[in-house]
């Protein structure tokens, strides 16, 4: 926390005293790489934060909290390193990119190991903010970023203050707002199924997951793809995280089955609009986003098999799976975004699917690792990632007896297909004269993504052991 957080302050120095792009720039970098090493090898155990008794601490440095800062920290300096080419161009100003990146990687860190409401919360929130801001920093895409900002922005309030109304209830219910006890209702156990379906419903904004979804397709279409690539990735990531530290609170309390019934109907109606609406897509960035909501999807669809669970050691392997099943796609999803990065380098966005056309042919390597990601992320080998992500899922269900989920995932992972198919016919189709070159530094995040899923599609355990 103290690494991510002074790297925030560092880019700031570093940007007045050295007038050049790159000083903020290699100084978020370092920062984040030098958060994701300490988080590698901090010690676990011992070491808690605003502790009113020893089992209520507001942050405990966990596994979960290691491996979240770790990812984080990774995700962080990859996107400043596919945000390379605007920032050289004077598109975006290095100092303010970098620190409010550095400020949204705190959040982050914080978030892994939070263990009361309120830490969660702002958590969440930093890690958010300063993401309304880089939306519509870049000057030669202003039009586009002012209003994907503005959408995402008034979009996020009213689901921050469903997630407080939320929180709220659940205190009032229980009379704290530490975990597990604040889901443990002592009295007025309705407004504490109120809360607890509210604050996941408010959750499920940070994922894009229906209904608070529509933000999604608009803002990673008017962002720069660096960002975009941030939002899809680590934002998400830290949504994930925050209904995962949620749920898991409930494994013990009689909220459990309200816990699942919510994320179910989350989880089925984000994988049914974002699969049937992508297939619709013709711009790149928009289908990607609107598969990410059908992703979300995925990722909810094992905590859904809370619903009648007893057992709670059943429960702890569902919410391993949900984890699991977002690593994947992290790979999955930061490969795909550096793909179109690559293959669209400089000031330019997405495009529509037609500007892929022949790519193949003329640039075929960055094409082929595109082409990587899309088949992993449709679950097809040779990629196989994304295919022990889905079997992972499925199995977690099927585990807890869950077949009516098991089925609509099933389903939907068919019918999913076609979404990924259109980029992959689209990239070997026809012929293109297209000759631009990207930065060196962005193909570095698609070079390491693209071994990220090949190490998981080798050793998936890799994914499949964190500690939820």
């Amino acid at each position: 926390m103290l690494i991510a957080a002074a790297t925030a302050v560092a880019v700031l120095l570093a940007d007045l005293l050295i007038p050049r792009w790159v000083a903020p720039w290699a100084v978020t970098i370092l920062g984040a790489a030098a958060t994701a090493v300490a988080a590698v090898i901090a010690p676990v155990g011992g070491y808690s934060l605003l502790c009113a008794e020893p089992d209520r601490c507001s942050y405990t440095l966990t596994d979960r909290a290691r491996l979240i800062a770790l990812v984080i920290g990774a995700l962080t300096a990859l996107c400043m390193l596919l945000f390379t080419s605007a920032l050289r161009a004077g598109d975006a100003p290095a100092g303010e990119v970098g620190f409010l990146m550095a400020c949204a990687m705190t959040g982050g860190v914080v978030l892994g190991g939070a263990q009361d409401l309120l830490t969660l919360i702002v958590a969440l929130e930093t890690l958010t903010l300063p993401l309304y801001a880089l939306v519509a920093l870049h000057r030669r895409r202003a039009s586009e970023g002012a209003g994907a900002s503005v959408t995402f922005f008034t979009t996020s309030v009213v689901a921050t203050a469903v997630t407080l109304l939320g929180a709220a209830l659940l205190q009032f219910s229980s009379g704290t707002v530490h975990l597990p006890y604040a889901l443990t209702p002592t009295e007025f156990k309705p407004l504490g199924v109120a809360g607890l379906v509210l604050l996941l419903t408010g959750l499920g904004f940070k994922v894009a997951a229906v209904p608070l979804h529509l933000w999604a397709p608009s803002t990673y279409d008017g962002a720069p793809l660096a960002v975009a690539a941030y939002l899809s990735t680590a934002s998400k990531l830290g949504g994930v995280v925050a209904i995962l530290i949620v749920t898991d609170a409930t494994l013990t309390s009689d909220l459990v089955d309200t816990a699942g019934i919510t994320v179910a109907v989350l989880a089925t109606a984000s994988l049914l609009v974002g699969t049937l609406v992508a297939l619709r897509q013709e711009r790149t960035v928009r289908l990607l986003a609107w598969s990410s909501v059908a992703q979300a999807g995925f990722i909810l669809a094992p905590l859904g098999g809370l619903i009648g669970l007893r057992l709670p050691s059943a429960g702890a392997g569902l919410i391993a799976a949900a984890l699991a099943y977002t690593l994947f796609f992290i790979a999955l999803e930061l490969a795909a975004f550096s793909g179109v990065t690559a293959l669209r380098p400089g000031p330019l966005d997405g495009g529509v699917l037609r500007d892929l056309n022949g790519l193949g042919r003329a640039a075929p390597w960055r094409s082929a690792l595109l082409a990587f990601a899309l088949i992993g992320l449709a679950g097809l080998p040779p990629a196989l990632a994304g295919l022990f992500a889905k079997i992972t899922v499925l199995g977690a269900l099927l585990n807890v007896r869950s077949y009516w989920l098991a089925v609509v995932v099933a389903l939907l992972s068919i019918v999913g297909l076609a979404v990924y198919w259109r980029p992959l016919v689209a990239l070997y189709r026809g012929t293109s004269t297209d000759t631009a070159r990207p930065q060196w530094t962005t193909l570095i995040p698609l070079a390491l993504a693209t071994l990220a899923i090949l190490a998981l599609s080798v050793a998936p355990q890799l994914a499949l052991t964190p500690t939820p």
